[in-house]
């Protein structure tokens, strides 16, 4: 087997036996929820037995490890088991809301991926000078902020005061293309903040180690010009760092909305996930939670793959 091939195998057996411990911690972290989802189906007034026959009926009277292995009997066959609240496939449920998350964090990348790049390179570009220091500046003031403080100082600044989008999200059958953008305009905004930072720190970085080589000190020697410099020796030789740093800002998009879209009440996975919390619908909290680690893994790999791929020592090694 070609080395290549050995070490995209060991990546995939890792993320896999990653994966089977994750699903162990969130079985046993959604075990440790405090409340009954039977005593909260009933209701306070219940009495002991019906609560126990509920408890029967939900399968919730069997032992840990038992329910641990039909759910994850149930999480390979793609059939993650029936909502313990409304009684629906709990694949149905997700099905309607992955979609909307999927669109927010596809938006959001369109959006924050190009700003981001620019920055980072030109400022890579221009190191040193006083549009450095303040991209710099910048990109760790987002960082260091919150996103539930951004979202909030958004709908305060154009939302209230202004009046210029609305504050929550709102879904209407028959929407314009500038009802649309008005819409998702606040949401988008806030998760670009921190992902444009990440993003254009990575770059910045990667691209000075580049740029600090000794081959480019050559190319400039030989009278390259700066542009090309930059975008045809520089730029591929540190797409790998950057790959990564767009694959991880992305994982975000999938599995750190649950904030934004609870502040602007966007019908999105993360949204569904919090209320299966509040109703204590354990089945419902472990598939999203599994879903979104193994979209973060999935991501992860992938950029692992295109590191090794555009590195001709992890190829060859």
């Amino acid at each position: 087997m070609a080395p290549l091939v050995r070490l995209l195998m060991a990546r995939l057996a890792v993320s896999l036996l990653t994966l089977l411990i994750v699903s162990v911690l969130v079985f046993m972290a959604t075990e440790l929820l405090p409340g009954d989802v039977a005593q909260a189906v009933l209701g306070q007034s219940a009495t002991p037995e019906a609560v126990a026959a509920l408890r029967a009926v939900m399968h919730l009277d069997q032992p840990a490890w038992l329910r641990y292995l039909t759910w994850l009997g149930g999480l390979l066959t793609l059939h993650p088991g029936h909502s313990l609240v409304n009684d629906l496939p709990v694949a149905q449920l997700i099905g309607s809301r992955l979609p909307n998350s999927l669109l927010l964090a596809g938006l959001t990348a369109l959006v924050a991926v190009p700003v981001a790049l620019v920055l980072g390179i030109t400022a890579a570009v221009w190191r040193g000078g006083a549009y450095d220091r303040i991209v710099g500046l910048l990109t760790v003031s987002a960082v260091s902020v919150p996103e539930f403080l951004v979202a909030t100082l958004a709908v305060l600044v154009f939302a209230v005061q202004r009046h210029w989008l609305p504050s929550m999200f709102y879904e209407m059958p028959d929407r314009s293309a500038m009802q649309l953008l008005r819409a998702f305009a606040l949401p988008v905004m806030t998760l670009s903040f921190v992902v444009i930072a990440q993003i254009a720190r990575m770059t910045r970085a990667a691209l000075i180690n580049v740029l600090d080589s000794s081959y480019v000190e050559m190319a400039v020697l030989k009278g390259v010009r700066p542009l090309r410099l930059v975008l045809l020796h520089a730029l591929p030789n540190a797409l790998g760092p950057i790959v990564n740093a767009v694959a991880l800002s992305v994982s975000f998009l999938l599995g750190g909305v649950i904030i934004v879209e609870t502040i602007f009440n966007y019908p999105g996975l993360a949204k569904l996930m919090v209320d299966a919390v509040t109703t204590r619908d354990m089945p419902l909290v472990q598939a999203c939670a599994m879903i979104f680690c193994t979209a973060y893994l999935l991501l992860v790999l992938l950029a692992d793959v295109f590191a090794i791929l555009s590195n001709p020592r992890l190829r060859h090694r």
